[in-house]
């Protein structure tokens, strides 16, 4: 089945130095783009992350210290990137727990703002998980009865994920082909960040996933506790987090004084 689009939808694999969304970096990412008249583009780049990829990574995705040597950094790519993503919808394959959160970490680096705000997000290993419980290489036998050549390679793993989805579609006659909705349908919490640390409570609103403050409204702590806007501004926290509760903040203040 292939899919009814409005807008582009980029699928899009990071391959990374880890897996520690504030420091890690990518050191490769594909990106495979599907327009909506049936058109599709596909890009993969190399990166020099500008640290040391440690063995036990390399280990999984075969990418060594001298292989990315001379290969562009993030933020020389970076402008190509976002203007290859700026106008689609994004999926991916547990992307909306990893690879979003560190590509918006790696494009706020350089000045790059970027959100979800007018664009919606499509995780295949959500929907995997929801009807099936397996692995990506496992997804694609399951489904497409294929076999995952090259796995833990950002083009492998990338084209391996638009072909479960449209498989997906196809076996599951209740998912419906619409972006939106599947959106919906693999969003696993009401996230207002990408990393989850501010989430949406059942009225609506922003509460903090974790700490001594989970559950609690992010408004009420902000007033109750000031300290703790400046204690998370300076901790390991995702710049992404950071600004999104900068953005809460002020929106109190802006209240208050109208």
């Amino acid at each position: 089945m292939e899919l009814k689009l409005n807008r582009p939808i980029c699928f899009f694999d990071l391959e990374t130095t880890g897996i520690d969304i504030c420091k890690d970096r990518i050191v490769e990412i594909s990106v495979f783009k599907v327009f909506p008249n049936g058109n599709k583009e596909s890009k993969t780049w190399l990166v020099n992350p500008e640290m040391p990829i440690p063995p036990v990574v390399t280990a999984v995705h075969g990418i060594t210290n001298e292989k990315v040597a001379n290969e562009p950094t993030f933020k020389d790519l970076a402008p190509t990137i976002y203007n290859m993503i700026k106008d689609s919808d994004l999926a991916g394959y547990n992307s909306d727990r990893f690879d979003i959160p560190l590509l918006a970490e790696e494009l706020l680096r350089v000045g790059l703002d970027f959100d979800m705000k007018s664009r919606v997000s499509v995780d295949v290993q959500t929907i995997f998980h929801k009807m099936e419980e397996r692995t990506l290489a496992a997804a694609l036998k399951f489904y497409c009865g294929k076999s995952l050549e090259n796995a833990h390679s950002a083009e492998a793993d990338t084209m391996a994920t638009y072909e479960i989805l449209k498989a997906q579609l196809d076996r599951y006659p209740e998912l419906e082909n619409d972006m939106k909705l599947l959106s919906e349908f693999t969003t696993r919490k009401k996230s207002v960040d990408f990393a989850g640390f501010i989430v949406l409570d059942k009225d609506g609103e922003e509460c903090f996933s974790f700490g001594k403050h989970k559950g609690i409204k992010v408004e009420k702590v902000l007033e109750t506790e000031p300290g703790y806007f400046g204690w998370i501004q300076n901790a390991d926290f995702p710049l992404y987090t950071k600004k999104v509760l900068t953005a809460i903040k002020l929106r109190k203040l802006n209240t208050k004084f109208n």
